[in-house]
């Protein structure tokens, strides 16, 4: 079956199969948070993107290969709930924006924008963007053979960006980031994986980008 990226809390994953990685999307409960079990299809090496919530079923996701790395894209709590047990329990590294990374529960190393995460012969690289909260990240996976794939926490959803709180400052921030880190860099055809709900591409959002500068979230 095709990867559709529709998934609800109870029920099964989504699997996609790339040219380098393996994407898992999951949904959890209780405030229907994505996560994301990245592989690399030739190490099996495996990366886990939020361990939100359920600990118990993102262990059995990842399953006897382990984690080698947890990447929390940031401090809101429904993103980290299940971090400290699947990552005591897994020995992987722990990794966040250090300006997000002292209200998470464990972090064993910081990343800032421009770094690379290695998933076995995968590699993810981190966009900065600020607004939703100040640590906020974006990771950006380019397919050798395909398009990209981008996974964007709570800073981009189909629609519009994350919530800032009516915060203007903020919301100016996060889609100034937005539109001139993604949306100006990354042709539409780019896939992107929120952190919460359904997928989509870069494309089908851009028309947007005017209407949603406007009215101020």
């Amino acid at each position: 079956m095709s990867y559709s990226g529709d998934v609800t809390v109870g029920g099964p994953p989504d699997t996609r199969e790339l040219t380098t990685l393996t994407i898992t999307k999951v949904a959890v409960g209780p405030m229907d948070n994505n996560a994301y079990l990245l592989r690399c299809r030739r190490t099996g090496e495996q990366l886990l993107i939020d361990a939100a919530n359920e600990a118990p079923r993102l262990l059995e996701l990842a399953g006897p290969a382990g984690l080698a790395t947890v990447v929390t894209t940031h401090q809101h709590m429904d993103h980290w709930v299940a971090l400290e047990e699947v990552v005591t329990t897994t020995g992987a590294a722990s990794l966040a924006h250090p300006a997000d990374a002292d209200g998470l529960p464990l972090v064993t190393a910081t990343v800032a924008d421009g770094d690379r995460i290695t998933v076995g012969d995968g590699e993810l690289e981190v966009v900065h963007l600020v607004g939703h909260t100040p640590g906020s990240i974006a990771l950006l996976h380019r397919d050798p053979d395909g398009v990209a794939h981008l996974f964007t926490g709570d800073s981009l959803f189909p629609g519009g960006v994350g919530n800032t709180r009516g915060d203007q400052r903020d919301f100016t921030s996060l889609i100034d980031d937005v539109e001139h880190k993604l949306f100006d860099r990354l042709p539409d055809d780019t896939w992107f994986y929120p952190g919460h709900g359904r997928d989509s591409t870069l494309g089908a959002e851009r028309p947007a980008l005017p209407a949603w500068r406007a009215r101020g979230w």
